[in-house]
């Protein structure tokens, strides 16, 4: 399977999720949804909030260009929220899952979608 059916079907599959990429713990965009565009230094502050989760806490979370308070953060999970809307971020072996969830999604099932595609990634080595 391919990264890019990760984010297509069990992601945005969902309905659930309304906007995801993975990025490569190393670096880089491994797949992502249409029109969701990560800059490069959003893309190193999320793969830094896992070493530095205190960083979130005090700036909140940048995602294509949108600021999301930080309401939880340590090695593995980060979640953000604006507003109505959430952002999931979820550290595997190899990569970080990037979701957001749009209202009327509520937190928790956008939550457990991210969550256990991590679970399954980390499972299988990534």
């Amino acid at each position: 399977m391919s990264w890019q059916t990760y984010v297509d079907s069990n992601l945005l599959g969902t309905g659930k999720i309304s906007r995801a990429a993975i990025l490569g713990q190393q670096g880089g965009v491994w797949a992502t949804s249409a029109g969701y565009n990560l800059s490069t230094d959003e893309q190193a502050a999320i793969l830094k909030t896992f070493s530095d989760p205190s960083q979130a806490q005090a700036n909140g979370i940048r995602a294509a260009g949108q600021k999301f308070f930080t309401l939880t953060a340590n090695d593995r999970s980060v979640y953000g929220k604006k507003q109505a809307d959430g952002i999931i971020l979820v550290k595997t072996t190899q990569s970080v899952l990037v979701a957001e969830y749009a209202h009327p999604t509520v937190p928790g099932d956008a939550t457990k979608i991210v969550e256990e595609l991590a679970d399954y990634l980390i499972s299988v080595g990534y």
